[in-house]
């Protein structure tokens, strides 16, 4: 078999259990739920399988220590401590680290994992050997079994219970249950072993095991098949029944001795394919849903933006024309053309729980780390986002979480002094707003000490006194995006160098996006993020500047005006105008660009905002509205100021687009 045909469905599904394990540890961590402890099992089991199959046994031996230790506390031998819970934690950090390097073409061998599976081996102690289990309860019911044996049953097959016994002479225990399951496997399907199929293969049992079997032969023909295997010395076949259901076990026949010989290995992988296929009634309803590999999805979305450009065109011939049936149609087109864009956007948005699904995790480390208690509190994880945005905010966001744990929630027996209770709480919420998304990230901790930051900033020349006497604590705090800049005391491995938040802020603008903050001493801080939904098309206005066209993204624009040269004044040695009552500066596209252009006593503004601040940009004339492509400039001339891309118009020419945010 080639494996590679099949790595993407084994990496995107590796991502599924991995999270699963993740929130259900989360959750057993503080419900000490048993419905949690079936859940990892169940994703650690498959994930074995999984891995094994495609050759990664680095991940496989891995979970197969995981699950050991968890089918100890599951048969109530054991019970969950904080010792399992930190090495559950730890080995799922490693296998997200050995899936990260298979992704990139390695094998995931290279991620020591000794202490893990040290750690493991210590909580299962000197239960390693899993013991004969006799009892007809051996097999714990699950959703994944009754389901198996529900469809097996409606296909024609019968479950049965094996319960094998060796001869206490027998030398190669190994061997004998390998001629065992070979014999089974003639007849029908194993789909469940008691201990598992690694232990079995390393003779960590005593003289039995039990085997789930499903097969369309009688009690009396599998119990003869298996009484040929030498050295079998007791076999009971009975019917097996689902606990869930109610109805017992009731026994067949009895009797003693084995027979011929293959792999255990081969025996598990069959096993592994019963026992993770899902029910005929789940499989009619996931037939509605395909995995589509995003490189399909982004030729497609290449494709159609070649289409927008060539409408554009269109459309400007058809004007040209002036012909009413052509106008017809190329509106006709249009309407079509805008819901098809609707219809390809779509199919590149993604939920942002593929980001907030990290943190939970990630809180509850550094958390520790530091001696603090958070409780996160996640809200709107199924808000869509495009792919392109999914993919560059997830740094941003781990930055801003690590400062407001750090910075932001206290000690608990700082937050007990206050009044306040010791477990801190950080909430992370996403919402759709127009055609944007916010992201805000809010701690109820000590708030931003405003007085702090002006001291730091006037000591190192961020503002001057003069500004520093007339900003709002809020445009006080958002200094602390700002290079190089930290009020941080000590140097720790979270914070104190300085670096991190104006990365962020830098990352978040280069994704069209605005982050701001409020803040209140001693109640707590409040990020926002706030994106555009997609990066690739998007509604902008058309300026002329001289000969060139430029395009100014809707998203930032307030208001467009027209201006004489008599209402420009001057403020600071700065040009600036009244609008609204409020003094907001002048940017000149001509100067900007160094652009020749004839001098006019009236032209237009188009004013646009980051946050709270505002700007008016001269140009010479507005063209209109236009739905564009952005294109990268591409890394010859990528880093050009106030430029973020370019885009083709539908004469051909190419327009740039302004980047409103570096005219601040």
């Amino acid at each position: 078999m080639d494996v590679n045909e099949y790595l993407g469905l084994f990496l995107d599904e590796s991502q599924e259990h991995i999270q699963s394990v993740n929130t259900q540890l989360l959750k057993l961590e503080q419900t000490g739920s048993q419905e949690s402890i079936q859940e990892i099992f169940r994703s650690a089991h498959t994930l074995k399988g999984m891995s094994a199959t495609m050759g990664y046994d680095s991940v496989a031996n891995l979970t197969h220590e995981m699950e050991s230790a968890l089918d100890l506390v599951r048969a109530g031998k054991k019970e969950s401590n904080q010792l399992l819970l930190d090495t559950m934690f730890s080995a799922m950090e490693q296998i997200e680290e050995m899936i990260a390097d298979i992704e990139t073409g390695g094998s995931g061998a290279n991620i020591d994992v000794t202490a893990t599976v040290s750690a493991f081996q210590s909580f299962i102690g000197s239960t390693q050997k899993v013991p004969q289990l006799a009892d007809t309860n051996v097999f714990t019911a699950d959703l994944y079994t009754d389901s198996v044996i529900t469809q097996a049953k409606e296909s024609g097959f019968e479950a049965f219970h094996l319960h094998v016994k060796l001869s206490d002479a027998v030398v190669l225990k190994a061997a004998r249950a390998y001629m065992v399951f070979d014999r089974l496997q003639e007849l029908g399907e194993v789909v469940r072993t008691s201990p598992e199929t690694e232990a079995i293969e390393q003779e960590q049992f005593d003289l039995s095991f039990d085997v789930l079997f499903v097969s369309q032969e009688s009690a009396d023909v599998i119990e003869h098949a298996v009484t040929q295997v030498s050295e079998v010395e007791h076999v009971q076949v009975t019917s097996y029944m689902s606990a869930s259901v109610g109805e017992p076990e009731v026994a067949v026949s009895t009797e003693s001795v084995a027979v011929s010989t293959e792999s255990v290995a081969v025996a598990e992988v069959k096993s592994k394919a019963v026992e993770t296929e899902e029910p005929k009634e789940q499989a009619v309803a996931q037939a509605k849903t395909i995995r589509v590999n995003l490189e399909r999805i982004d030729r497609l979305m290449n494709l159609f933006e070649e289409f927008i450009i060539d409408r554009g065109r269109l459309e400007r011939l058809a004007d040209e024309v002036g012909q009413p049936e052509l106008n017809e149609t190329v509106e006709k087109i249009k309407r079509g053309t805008n819901e098809l864009q609707s219809l390809v956007l779509t199919l590149r948005m993604m939920p942002i729980e593929q980001v907030f699904n990290r943190f939970p995790r990630m809180v509850r480390s550094v958390a520790k780390d530091i001696h603090k208690k958070v409780q996160l509190d996640i809200t709107g994880a199924e808000t869509e986002l495009d792919r392109t945005v999914i993919d560059e905010i997830g740094d941003p966001l781990v930055h801003l979480i690590r400062n407001a744990i750090d910075h932001g929630i206290e000690l608990p027996e700082v937050r007990i002094a206050a009044g306040k209770p010791e477990q801190g709480s950080l909430a992370l919420r996403a919402y759709h707003g127009g055609n944007r998304v916010f992201i805000e990230i809010e701690d109820d901790g000590a708030g931003i000490n405003v007085e702090k930051v002006r001291s730091k900033a006037l000591e190192r020349g961020v503002i001057t006194s003069e500004e520093a006497t007339t900003m709002s604590d809020n445009e006080l705090a958002m200094l602390i995006f700002a290079p190089g800049f930290s009020t941080a005391d000590v140097v720790t491995d979270l914070s104190g160098r300085g670096v991190g938040l104006d990365v962020v802020k830098n990352k978040i603008e280069s994704l069209g996006g605005v982050v701001t903050l409020e803040t209140v001493v001693g109640q707590g801080t409040k990020f926002q993020v706030s994106l555009p939904l997609t990066l690739s098309i998007i509604s902008a206005m058309l300026v002329q500047v001289g000969e060139e066209t430029y395009a100014v993204p809707l998203s930032s624009i307030l208001e467009t005006t027209l201006l004489d040269e008599t209402d420009i004044l001057t403020a600071h040695r700065e040009r600036v105008f009244d609008f609204r009552g409020q003094l907001v500066p002048l940017v000149y596209l001509k100067e900007m660009f160094a652009i020749e252009t004839e001098t006019k006593t009236q032209f237009p503004v188009v004013v646009v905002r980051k946050g709270n601040k505002l700007v008016g940009v001269v140009v010479n004339d507005l063209i209109g509205q236009q739905e564009i492509v952005m294109k990268p400039l591409g890394t010859y001339l990528e880093g050009i100021p106030a430029i973020s891309g370019a885009t083709i118009l539908g004469d051909g020419r190419v327009a740039l687009i302004v980047d409103s945010n570096d005219l601040f």
